[in-house]
């Protein structure tokens, strides 16, 4: 006789292991977690812990002051409120800089600890992944493990990476077909003609992938689009002066104070007052050093902040803001309305274009001074604080995988469409050394060796010391081609890395 006690106890067990899977189900910003906490913990050892926490603690913000809005009103504010202008800022490091002593550019020392750190994270990802295909005890022997995972790139449309195992051939036992004539021993009575049946035991050909693994990308892939061999002319150049902006003003909170600005306002000229950004935003188009006349593309425009600074310079004689959606764009427009006055009238399509299409296809090549690449990436800090539009989304894993390939495709035809002596700033929002170094890199070989592009890389080593009172940036020996701001809790913003680009021919 069933008992009611009985019945209660299933249901009991029941949901607790309902309770249980749920329990179990990661979200997408653990999974960017546990990520990181693996590639960055080994990337920047015991460091990674104060970084890790700053990551994951609100970021800091600077503020835009709008030169079509109540300007004079607006700065005013923000000095009674104790923010800093950066302007001043700067100026100060540079009195107490003082005179420079040049020192060897970057690429006199090729050095790059990274290099070595991204070797052994590769190694170790490789075994993982063997093991996790072959498992010990899964065969007879462990001798079917191969030694190397290697990936071709097909060019077909929709390029897929196809899992390869490369065995020596010596290792390989004879074919059905080799062994059929060269072996006397074998019954050939037994073989069964074709004709005679359609069981296609006579055309029966071993097993050379498992099925569902052609759209299986490796985790190790990642790390391959990171190389540190040049088969190409590779020059650097100290950068040794700078010129803030003059008509630019930007305002912070000292180093430690994470006071909050007041939010913007309309202004009498039915603009905002001021635009807040991360921080860190501001460098890749200050960098860029845009003179007056300047024809300037932001590649990757959207949501519009550093199209925004770069307008508020007054410098370009027109800035095209190019996205690859319209919904993108949409963003970008929007940006300008709220701050540009007079936008719809005297700015859209004459001092300010917007372009929709993918950077990868941009022609017009030789045409632009000046670019900024701010290119799609991973997003670190949204990918541990946002799971919508999360990029460790379990189904966005192959779109993730080949970011590095997408940002080296767009910042190699970039430098197409730079003239010959114009500049360009490549940034993520991202700390990885495969997305930045690694990406610089491979674009730069690329553009030698399919256009006959060379580059001249500006080493900023010098000149982001002008910034070293607001920002923490990474040491330059850690880094070969750029320069990183690294998310830090008295200043609490990025990542940020960047890199700059003079194209020679």
């Amino acid at each position: 006789m069933l008992k009611v006690r009985n019945l209660l106890f299933l249901q009991s067990r029941w949901k607790s292991q309902r309770w249980a899977v749920q329990k179990r189900k990661k979200t997408n910003t653990q999974r960017a977690l546990e990520s990181f906490d693996d590639f960055y913990g080994s990337v920047f050892g015991v460091r990674w812990k104060n970084i890790r926490a700053a990551l994951l603690t609100e970021h800091k913000y600077i503020a835009l002051i709008n030169n079509f809005g109540d300007t004079d009103k607006t700065t005013n504010g923000m000095k009674l409120d104790g923010a800093l202008n950066i302007k001043s800022l700067v100026n100060l490091a540079r009195e107490r800089l003082g005179h420079y002593d040049a020192k060897p550019a970057k690429g006199q020392d090729t050095t790059n600890r990274a290099d070595e750190t991204l070797d052994k994270l590769l190694r170790e990802q490789e075994e993982r992944e063997k093991h996790a295909l072959y498992p010990k005890g899964a065969t007879d022997s462990t001798a079917l493990i191969p030694d190397q995972l290697h990936y071709r790139k097909e060019e077909a449309t929709g390029k897929k990476n196809v899992l390869e195992n490369d065995y020596n051939a010596k290792n390989f036992e004879p074919s059905l077909e080799e062994a059929i004539e060269t072996d006397i021993h074998i019954d050939k009575s037994r073989l069964i003609d074709p004709q005679y049946g359609t069981c296609g035991l006579y055309d029966f050909m071993p097993a050379n992938k498992i099925k569902g693994m052609e759209d299986w990308i490796p985790e190790s892939d990642h790390y391959k689009y990171y190389q540190t061999q040049a088969d190409f002319p590779l020059n650097f150049e100290l950068e040794t002066e700078y010129y803030y902006p003059e008509k630019l003003n930007l305002y912070t909170y000292e180093m430690g104070n994470c006071s909050e600005y007041k939010p913007p306002k309309k202004c009498v000229t039915n603009v905002l007052s001021h635009y807040l950004m991360d921080g860190a935003s501001i460098l890749p188009p200050l960098f860029l050093d845009i003179k007056e006349g300047d024809r300037v593309l932001d590649a990757c425009a959207a949501p519009g902040g550093k199209s925004l600074i770069m307008l508020q310079t007054l410098h370009p004689d027109i800035l095209v803001c190019n996205d690859v959606q319209e919904s993108r764009l949409n963003r970008v427009r929007k940006v300008m309305r709220e701050y540009i006055f007079d936008y719809a009238e005297n700015w859209e399509n004459k001092r300010l274009a917007m372009s929709q299409c993918d950077a990868r296809y941009l022609d017009g090549y030789e045409s632009y001074d000046k670019i900024l690449v701010d290119v799609p990436c991973t997003t670190d800090r949204h990918s541990l604080m946002e799971d919508d539009n999360n990029i460790f989304k379990t189904t966005r894993i192959k779109e993730r995988l080949r970011i590095p390939e997408l940002q080296a495709d767009i910042l190699s035809n970039c430098l197409r469409l730079l003239k010959p002596g114009g500049s360009l700033v490549y940034s993520t929002c991202s700390l990885s050394p495969v997305q930045n170094d690694g990406v610089v890199h491979m674009a730069l070989q690329k553009a030698f060796n399919e256009h006959g592009i060379t580059v001249t890389v500006k080493d900023l080593s010098y000149v982001i010391k002008l910034f070293e009172d607001i920002f923490k940036f990474e040491h330059p020996k850690n880094i070969k081609y750029g320069q990183l701001v690294l998310p830090y809790l008295p200043a609490n913003y990025g990542p940020m890395y960047f890199s700059k680009l003079t194209r020679k021919s």
